[in-house]
């Protein structure tokens, strides 16, 4: 498989660090996943919804950082806090989840621009994906 069709295929298999711990691989990365120890894991990396935060919040940099340069803008650096928030619904008991993002924009910007930048935020492509839904189909292996 080539670098190209590899790109947006992650492997996750089990550690043997503890009853939840894993090895995620991303093309050359390693990294960790695991649960807290509140709820029987041993804390080794973050846990599932950790690493969803984490792709939201480097898409937005992204997307910020990119409009930003193409439009040649003073911005001299972007911050974004992401926190998972579960809401309770009023339909059969369900619960729908949310994401509070907090986008700080550090720079000799004008308003104009600051509302840009945070409308353009809006547009992260993995926000997109996860509001609009996304399908999983689950094949065996």
């Amino acid at each position: 498989m080539s670098a190209v069709e590899n790109r947006n295929v992650v492997l996750v298999q089990e550690s043997g660090h503890g009853p939840y711990g894993q090895f995620v691989s991303i093309g050359q990365h390693i990294m960790g996943a695991d649960e807290p120890g509140a709820v029987g894991g041993h804390n080794t990396g973050p846990d599932p919804f950790e690493f969803v935060l984490a792709g939201i919040g480097a898409c937005t940099v992204m997307t910020i950082r990119m409009y930003a340069n193409r439009k040649k803008w003073p911005l001299d650096d972007v911050r974004v806090s992401v926190r998972h928030v579960r809401a309770a619904t009023g339909g059969e008991g369900g619960v729908r989840h949310a994401v509070e993002r907090t986008i700080s924009l550090a720079g000799a910007l004008d308003d104009e621009q600051r509302a840009a930048l945070m409308a353009i935020a809006e547009r992260c492509p993995v926000s997109l994906a996860l509001e609009t839904g996304m399908e999983i189909t689950s094949i065996a292996g």
